[in-house]
């Protein structure tokens, strides 16, 4: 299987502090690593070697078959990187900012002013192309970055907790890009700590706590380290919420539990239970606002893996 990157045993210490203890990264083309953890888990430390910006201790990383100590000047030919912090200049506009990005990877001006409108139009930036990146908003400048990071057409993209700080409807713009590059057979590498986000756009997640790789596997499948499926029932009259209690106890072998007012839930072993609770509450009589059948979240995965959730924040 042709990897677009990949590590094996990475090791980095700072003094006595261990950041990565050995971890293993990989990610086919054209798709999307999700490495989720808590902050302080060692998601950074190793987005910046595989970037070239930290050599590690022990391990090997490489980009496109090129290893990223030997050969650092060639895999940033080919990466790109946006950290958790907007880091263009203000005082240059939208355009100057990616002129200058593209001036800087040799290309000359003519090309980089292009391809500099280009990008600024894919972003939702070409009114503001003028403007001091200083007057821009908090998701503008997000995208701007994500725009420089771009300039260079790379075949492998870093992004180090791309959405931190933006409201909804800003990260969901983000994941929108992020999609546009899989189409162009980019290689994406994101880290995050939103579960939500690592379901909606990995292929694969690595789970990462205190410098090692807990867990990894597709969405889908870490769902399953928790076990089965949960049915979830909220009847349309509340006061019969204890006989669906008791017809889905029935029908799945256990006790339901009572996670928010007005709503229970089971865990099942496979799909059949939930055609029975469907004819059971037909058989009853009892409506329902809410009925479904879902494997566990990322949140629950994480807590099974670590004990705590992703916004408990690790010690550095």
């Amino acid at each position: 299987m042709t990897h677009a990157f990949e590590a094996e045993g990475l090791v980095k210490r700072y003094g006595k502090t261990t950041a990565l203890a050995g971890i293993d990264l990989a990610a086919r083309r054209g798709t999307v690593l999700g490495v989720l953890g808590p902050n302080g888990a060692g998601k950074t430390t190793a987005v910046r070697i595989l970037a070239t910006l930290l050599r590690p201790d022990e391990g090997r990383a490489a980009v496109a078959g090129l290893d990223v100590v030997r050969h650092a000047a060639k895999v940033r030919r080919l990466i790109g990187l946006t950290g958790q912090y907007a880091s263009v200049d203000e005082d240059l506009t939208g355009t100057e900012n990616l002129v200058l990005i593209g001036q800087l990877l040799d290309l000359r001006r003519p090309a980089a002013k292009s391809r500099a409108a280009e990008l600024l139009a894919d972003f939702g930036l070409a009114e503001a192309a003028d403007r001091p990146a200083k007057t821009y908003s908090g998701g503008m400048r997000r995208r701007l970055d994500l725009a420089a990071s771009l300039v260079g057409r790379p075949d492998v993209i870093y992004m180090d907790e791309p959405t931190t700080g933006l409201d909804p409807t800003k990260r969901e713009d983000v994941w929108n890009i992020i999609r546009n590059l899989l189409s162009d057979g980019v290689t994406v590498l994101l880290t995050t700590q939103y579960l939500e986000e690592a379901d909606a756009l990995a292929d694969d997640i690595s789970v990462i706590d205190h410098g090692r790789v807990i867990a990894h596997g597709t969405p889908a499948e870490l769902k399953r380290i928790v076990g089965g499926q949960t049915i979830l029932i909220r009847p349309a009259d509340p006061d019969r919420l204890a006989e669906a209690a008791t017809l889905l106890g029935a029908i799945a072998g256990r006790t339901p539990e009572s996670p928010s007012r007005g709503v229970i839930t089971v865990p099942v072993d496979g799909d059949a239970a939930f055609t029975e609770v469907v004819r059971g509450l037909d058989r009853q009589g009892i409506a329902v606002t809410e009925l479904s059948l879902r494997l566990p979240s990322l949140d629950e995965v994480f807590f099974t893996l670590t004990g705590r959730h992703t916004d408990e924040e690790a010690a550095a």
